[in-house]
């Protein structure tokens, strides 16, 4: 009998081919009739898991490295990318409302299978380097906090497995909470961190201002590749094409409509508010680093020690953790999703939900694991930055399939993206892919 409950729990089935089947449309909707608020209000939520991927620790590892070298100079990067991001997204969600599928599935059912599975594998090591960075960046901030060792840290992180299974099974609207809860404790401290560091504002208002020394500058360029990867992640278009259709909206053509006008504005407000975080984290390593002349603060545990000193606030470094260890949390728990995603989708694999977590779990904690073992306490950083400089090498191959589906009309019918639209999603794929290949050359020559 153990060996049959096994067997089935490894066989795929084909009973639905709805993204996330058990939690699909299962937020209701405001009554018809309902102020806008209300019906605005419901679709709430889906952007703050989204939002997450773009204040992780890779971010951290990527924003400090850049104001302790450079400055303000990257904070026009971290614009740059969160425009590029709101794009994105709402070319993801659009996709998702309009089609019914999420970008996997949509890869699977239109490619020819050797290039589905291509797309699967790249996705797969890009999770991969995105798990790595969210399950350190946990395990340092247990370590900072608490004093346990990085290897330990780093499988306490798979408790989140069971974090998403007791949640779901009260209803996705309770892990949107729990998500939107851990961003908030993540706003207030780098709200606090910001009035203690006393940044210089004209110095930020020069660096929102892109110029030519962000790639002609030494080094500024892999640390700007590994901001955008930190930024606009791969798996992030496949978990929003997935989860806005969580909301039990009509499914003709004005429910479509209407959902996609007000998860646009969820998407927008959620990633605006990380924009705020993800900047204050440049923001704080200039102002308490650069400033100062210590031009090599790269590793986050290096930062934890140094802030209260620097900035004369005893709480600095412990607030800091803090917000180190929500976002990983919240990270993780995010990343879990994209990975239960992108294997259904590309695979059409439909195992039940523990296994199918504790698989997605194992591709992220077992590297990291590896990674932390191996390279001890000082490589933490370096990991975390070149995973997301891997991160933005993986990036092209998620955003060319999704502009490309989204300005098909074939598949979009009348939510078929416009000329002007069209026309910015190309540029802003080539732009990608652009800076991915020039950044590769650059690693190449050295």
């Amino acid at each position: 009998m153990p060996l049959k409950a096994s067997v089935e729990s490894l066989t795929p089935t084909t009973d639905s081919s709805a993204s996330l089947p058990e939690v699909f449309a299962s937020v209701p909707m405001a009554p018809a009739g309902s102020a806008r608020w209300r019906r605005g209000l419901a679709y709430f939520g889906p952007g703050l898991l989204i939002a997450v991927g773009y204040m992780d620790p890779g971010n951290w590892a990527t924003d400090l490295a850049g104001g302790s070298q450079f400055g303000y100079l990257l904070l026009s990067v971290v614009l740059v990318s969160n425009a590029l991001a709101m794009l994105l997204q709402h070319l993801a969600l659009k996709l998702g409302v309009a089609t019914g599928r999420d970008l996997a599935q949509a890869c699977r059912a239109h490619y020819p299978r050797p290039v589905s599975h291509a797309l699967w594998l790249l996705c797969e090591v890009a999770i991969a380097a995105c798990d790595l960075a969210e399950v350190i960046g946990s395990a340092i901030a247990l370590n900072l906090l608490f004093g346990l060792p990085l290897v330990i840290g780093v499988i306490l992180t798979a408790a989140d497995v069971l974090v998403i299974l007791f949640l779901q099974q009260h209803g996705f609207r309770y892990l949107e909470a729990l998500v939107g809860g851990l961003i908030a404790l993540i706003a207030a401290c780098f709200f606090y961190e910001m009035i203690v560091s006393r940044p210089d504002w004209l110095g930020i208002a020069a660096g929102l201002l892109p110029r030519p020394a962000v790639v002609t500058t030494p080094g500024s360029l892999y640390i700007a590749l590994g901001i955008l990867g930190a930024t606009v992640m791969p798996h992030n278009l496949y978990l929003h094409s997935s989860i806005v259709q969580t909301r039990d909206f009509p499914r003709d053509d004005q429910g479509k409509a209407e959902a996609i006008r007000y998860a646009t504005w969820d998407s927008n407000l959620a990633l605006g508010l990380a924009f705020f975080i993800n900047a204050a984290i440049l923001i704080l390593s200039a102002a308490a680093f650069h400033r100062r002349g210590m031009h090599q603060v790269a590793e986050i545990q290096d930062a934890y020690r140094l802030l209260p000193s620097t900035l004369g606030a005893p709480l600095a470094g412990g607030i800091f953790a803090v917000a180190l260890l929500a976002s990983g949390q919240n990270s993780t728990l995010t990343g879990t999703l994209a990975g239960q995603i992108v294997m259904e989708g590309f695979l059409h694999w439909r195992l039940r939900p523990w296994l199918r977590r504790l698989v997605t779990r194992g591709v992220a904690v077992v590297p990291a694991v590896i990674a932390a073992a191996w390279g001890g306490e000082r490589a933490t950083g370096k990991l975390l930055i070149f995973s997301q400089v891997v991160l933005a090498l993986q990036l092209p191959f998620a955003v060319v399939p999704l502009v490309t589906f989204t300005g098909d009309r074939a598949q979009m019918g009348r939510f078929v993206n416009g000329r002007s639209l069209k026309l910015a999603a190309w540029a802003s794929a080539v732009l990608i892919a652009g800076l991915g290949l020039y950044g590769v050359w650059l690693v190449a020559a050295g």
